[in-house]
């Protein structure tokens, strides 16, 4: 059945604010986005710029591109801001992480070096292998809040922006369990105004302050933040989407491929063994415990669902799952993912599998960024409200509330990322991969 979504135009400019706007993979987002509008790069793993979407009957062969059929805001209409706990600007930031070449970076220079970062919501008791020297001063927590409304405010106003996205890229802090101030609107906000820094993490300062002021919030990290009922009870309040958490770049990528395939093929599973080196920011954060206890929880999540051990116990009852990252400076942003799988065939007989991803964390993570500001956009402009699981595909671990249960299986996320366009636009969806 055809239906069809009421979507406002994308009209005006659409402020992009990145928490974290100077770390590896904001730097590259941006570098890249800015340099594809200009004609000087491809943009290279958007699905918003690149992929196609069939309509129709297969025989039509009708396969336009997304961007030319979904009503996205251009690439010329964003303007790029953002937060973080250094004050370099961006070229100098984006120096700093040696990701890009300075060849590409030359090309888009001086607006690079346009974009300041304004000062971050920052406590190191949640990141603490970093410290910030750029950061607001506050007495509570609801304080420090209200000043990044305000900055979202200045924003917008200075920029003359139509609509503004907030999407967090920055550090994954501590690992935060839901606590009883995160139950409900009214405890989150009294915790808050309570200057409560156990329960209240500096993430979701950003996060309450940009769904207060009507714009998306797109979490990057696994942080608790936007995932608990207190923010969930508030986006449908505000009539704000929010989306999370965890983009999923690299080996979870790969694991929400291989997974399925072992299970369509009814192949058991003894054990998983997942490895990683990283020498940037994110795997200096990474190196403390308590951050990465946080990004463990999010890694570990992936086999379980996909595989349904309660549903095929002979084949994956006592899997042995273990994730590691492992801080390697000598790596910088070029991170090895090793899996070693031991699997099960006809008669109990094992085999192995072993991948090794020689991968490059931000240029992975910088085209999802830009997938995930334009369809938060979209999903506003139709009016959608609150967790946006149409939007899974980019994410280790899915937001959902108690009542569903997260997808996790590339392919099917992929499915249900095109139906929701497909339905926006009036089209009908597809059961299976087009």
């Amino acid at each position: 059945m055809k239906m069809k979504v009421e979507v406002k135009p994308a009209s005006g400019k659409l402020g992009v604010l990145v928490v974290g706007v100077g770390g590896a993979v904001s730097t590259t987002f941006l570098v890249g986005t800015l340099a594809v509008r200009k004609g000087l790069a491809t943009p290279i793993g958007s699905i918003t710029q690149l992929a196609t979407m069939r309509l129709g009957k297969r025989n039509e062969n009708n396969f336009p591109k997304i961007k030319d059929i979904v009503p996205l805001a251009t690439l010329d209409d964003i303007v790029f801001g953002g937060w973080d706990i250094f004050p370099e600007d961006v070229y100098a930031a984006a120096k700093h992480a040696e990701v890009l070449t300075d060849k590409d970076l030359e090309g888009v220079k001086d607006e690079l070096i346009a974009i300041k970062p304004m000062k971050a919501a920052f406590d190191q008791n949640f990141v603490k292998r970093l410290n910030g020297t750029h950061v607001k001063e506050a007495a509570t927590r609801w304080e420090l809040m209200e000043q990044v409304r305000e900055d979202i405010r200045n924003f917008k106003a200075q920029n003359n922006c139509d609509r503004v996205v907030v999407i967090w890229a920055a550090s994954t802090e501590i690992y935060l369990p839901l606590a009883d101030e995160h139950q409900t609107l009214e405890g989150f906000r009294k915790a808050m105004k309570e200057n409560n820094v156990e329960q209240i993490a500096p993430s979701m300062c950003y996060a309450y302050a940009a769904i207060a002021e009507g714009a998306p919030f797109i979490m990057g990290a696994p942080n608790l933040c936007v995932d608990m009922p207190a923010m969930w009870e508030f986006s449908k309040e505000m009539n704000v989407p929010i989306c999370g958490k965890d983009f999923k770049t690299g080996q979870t990528m790969l694991k929400t491929v291989l997974a399925p395939m072992l299970k369509t093929r009814m192949l058991g599973l003894d054990g998983w063994f997942s490895t990683n080196i990283l020498g940037n920011r994110d795997g200096e954060v990474l190196d403390d415990p308590d951050s990465f206890k946080t990004k463990e929880v999010s890694k570990l999540s992936v086999i379980d669902t996909i595989l349904q051990p309660e549903l095929y116990p002979e084949l994956y009852k006592n899997i042995y799952h273990k994730v590691r990252i492992n801080y390697y400076p000598p790596r910088k942003d070029n991170k090895e993912g090793w899996d070693n799988i031991d699997l099960v065939g006809w008669m109990g007989y094992p085999m192995q599998l072993k991948v090794d991803f020689l991968c490059r964390d931000s240029i992975l993570a910088a085209p999802l960024c830009l997938d995930l500001v334009l369809f938060a956009d979209l999903a506003l402009r139709c009016n959608f409200s609150g967790i946006q699981s149409w939007l899974s595909f980019y994410f280790k671990s899915p937001m959902h509330d108690f009542e569903h249960v997260p997808e996790h299986d590339l392919f099917i996320q992929y499915i249900k990322l095109k139906n929701t366009l497909r339905t926006i636009i009036g089209e009908e969806t597809l059961d299976y991969i087009d």
